[in-house]
């Protein structure tokens, strides 16, 4: 059934070409993050971070209207939807190790 997920919210990436700034693997990474469990990447947060909040949060809100995920709280993945934003503007903004 995760299949069937992440293929929908593929469909709606490249009904809103959205893929154009960010990759399959951290789409599936960051879809992991909210809707499952699972961390995200520096580099998915960069990638993230170029989409955008206004379409991340729309992808989001566009998932959570099909009734693919109808037994989902929608309570439940929009605090993971804040909380992963919010992880990769920590990590983001977070200071290098010097070399």
């Amino acid at each position: 059934m995760a299949s069937l997920h992440v293929y929908f919210v593929l469909v709606i990436i490249k009904e809103n070409n959205f893929e154009t700034k960010m990759g399959l693997p951290c789409v599936l990474e960051t879809f992991t993050s909210i809707f499952e469990t699972g961390n995200i990447s520096n580099k998915c947060c960069c990638e993230l971070f170029a989409l955008g909040k206004v379409c991340h949060s729309a992808l989001v809100k566009r998932t959570l209207e099909n009734p693919l995920f109808k037994d989902l709280s929608p309570t439940t993945i929009i605090a993971n939807n804040i909380q992963t934003w919010n992880n990769c503007l920590a990590l983001i903004n977070s200071p290098s190790p010097s070399a």
